[in-house]
């Protein structure tokens, strides 16, 4: 039986891994594909927000691939390939945080899988400030050495980002050439040698709050702005006073807030380093919010 490729879809926190995978799932491929999501965080909050889910989708939420995840990862592989049909290519979405070469090891040890390669996504307006983040920088330059292809998001298209030709002599493609980018990923042939692991990457601070309820609909944009420091990454949904549920998107200086489609669980899950965040710091912020 022919092998099963494997491909990694690794980035940044909110670089945009999601949207992505939306965008391949709703590509005219004609393949099954079966989707990994992991996230870090106490609940997997990117498998919700998936556009496209079914019977083919597996969701693992233990957290962080490269460290917590080993067993469990080798596990949903081997139900992936136990599938009938099986899937015609098995699509891991890394967390922001972790290495895809790690994640890639995973191909080796598998004789029915095959490694496609490493897709990394480069955030066109957060790119320089964390490369130049004496914490970060190196975990983000290495996601994106490790890669075999390159796809920048939230830049318009055709504009270069400075620096990263300087990292890596992979394609480069925007976000929004869709089409090319599923013929990349899917019909390319496989790669030969899977890039070695790196070190492991700085401590990071997780934060949830479930019944994220009793937000003020016209302060939220102005609080989410004056949240901790160190609060890298919030996602998720919240209620507003009203009962009106808004999706939260906040990566850096980026913020996003948005009425909910449909029914949602106003959950809301925060990222950033140890180093200069606290859970305790985030719960006190919080408090001021819902006041």
């Amino acid at each position: 039986m022919k092998p099963v490729p494997m491909t990694v879809i690794s980035g940044y926190l909110g670089a945009g891994k999601t949207t992505l995978i939306n965008a391949l799932l709703a590509s005219d491929h004609g393949l099954r594909l079966l989707i990994l999501v992991n996230d870090f965080g106490a609940i997997n909050i990117d498998e919700r927000l998936l556009a496209s889910r079914d019977e083919d989708t597996i969701a693992l939420t233990n957290g962080c691939v490269c460290c917590t995840m080993g067993a469990d990862l080798f596990l949903a592989l081997a139900d992936a390939l136990d599938r009938a049909p099986r899937p015609d290519h098995i699509v891991i979405e890394a967390s922001g945080i972790s290495d895809p070469a790690r994640i890639a090891q995973a191909a080796l040890a598998e004789p029915d899988m095959q490694y496609a390669g490493i897709v990394t996504l480069v955030d066109g307006l957060e790119f320089q400030s964390l490369m130049s983040d004496p914490l970060i920088g190196d975990q983000v330059r290495e996601q994106i050495v490790k890669a075999d292809l390159i796809v920048v998001t939230k830049a318009q298209r055709g504009v270069k980002v400075p620096g990263l030709d300087e990292l890596t002599r992979s394609e480069v493609l925007s976000a929004e050439d869709t089409g090319a980018l599923a013929h990349l990923v899917f019909n390319e042939p496989v790669m030969d040698q899977v890039p070695a692991p790196t070190s492991p990457h700085p401590a990071y601070t997780s934060w949830c709050r479930r019944n994220a309820i009793g937000v003020d609909a016209d302060l939220l944009p102005t609080d989410l702005a004056r949240r901790p420091a160190g609060l890298f990454r919030l996602k998720g949904s919240v209620m507003d006073r009203n009962g009106t549920c808004r999706d939260v998107q906040v990566v850096g200086q980026q913020i996003e807030v948005s009425i909910s489609k449909g029914h949602s669980d106003p959950t809301l899950v925060g990222i950033g380093l140890s180093e200069r965040v606290s859970v305790s710091e985030i719960d006190d912020w919080w408090k001021q919010v819902i006041s």
